[in-house]
C-alpha cells in the first residue's frame, strides 16, 4: 500500500515490448484519436488567437480624427449597418458567453494584447504535449511493426517447416 501513495505523483511507464499486437493496436488508435482533437483545439486556439490579434490591430488604426466619421458595422460576418463613430474612448467589448465590458481605447488595447497573449501560452502548452504524444505514438508504432515482422517470419518458417514434412 506504502508502495501506491509514493507513485501517486508519478506517471505509469509501461514496457510496449511487452505489450501484444492488438494490445499496441489500441493504444496507437486511442493516441491517434487524442492527436485528432489535440488538432482540432489547436486550430480552434489559432482562430481565437487570430480575432483577438485582429481586434487589437483595428483599435491601433483609430485615429483622433475620426469623431463623426461614417463607417460600416458588422451585424454577421458578411451583413453590415451604415454607422457613425460617435466617442473615440469608450469601447464595449464582447468578453464571452454574452457578457460585455467597457473600456477606454488604451484598456481596450491592453485586453486584446493580453488575451492574444494567453492564448499564445496556451498553444504553446498544448504544441508541447502533441509533440510528446507523437513521441510516443512513434514508439508504439515502431515496437508494433517490430511485432508484426516478427510474426511474419514466425508464420513463414512454419510455413516452410509444414511444407518440408509434407
Amino acid at each position: 500500500m506504502a508502495s501506491n501513495a509514493s507513485n501517486a505523483g508519478k506517471p505509469e511507464t509501461v514496457d510496449l515490448v511487452k505489450l501484444s499486437p492488438e494490445q499496441l493496436l489500441q493504444i496507437k488508435q486511442e493516441f491517434e484519436q487524442e492527436m485528432t482533437n489535440i488538432q482540432e483545439s489547436l486550430s480552434t486556439l489559432h482562430g481565437c488567437k487570430a480575432k483577438y490579434a485582429g481586434s487589437k490591430e483595428a483599435l491601433e488604426s483609430f485615429q483622433s480624427n475620426w469623431q463623426d466619421r461614417h463607417i460600416l458595422v458588422p451585424l454577421t460576418s458578411s451583413m453590415y449597418v451604415p454607422g457613425r463613430i460617435k466617442d473615440l474612448n469608450n469601447f464595449i467589448i464582447d468578453i464571452g458567453t454574452g457578457y460585455f465590458i467597457e473600456k477606454d481605447l488604451e484598456g481596450s488595447k491592453d485586453y486584446f494584447k493580453r488575451r492574444v497573449d494567453y492564448v499564445q501560452e496556451q498553444i504553446e502548452k498544448i504544441e508541447k504535449i502533441h509533440m510528446q504524444k507523437t513521441r510516443f505514438l512513434n514508439s508504439v508504432m515502431s515496437v508494433l511493426d517490430l511485432k508484426q515482422e516478427a510474426a511474419l517470419k514466425l508464420h513463414q518458417q512454419q510455413q516452410q517447416k509444414s511444407e518440408q514434412t509434407a
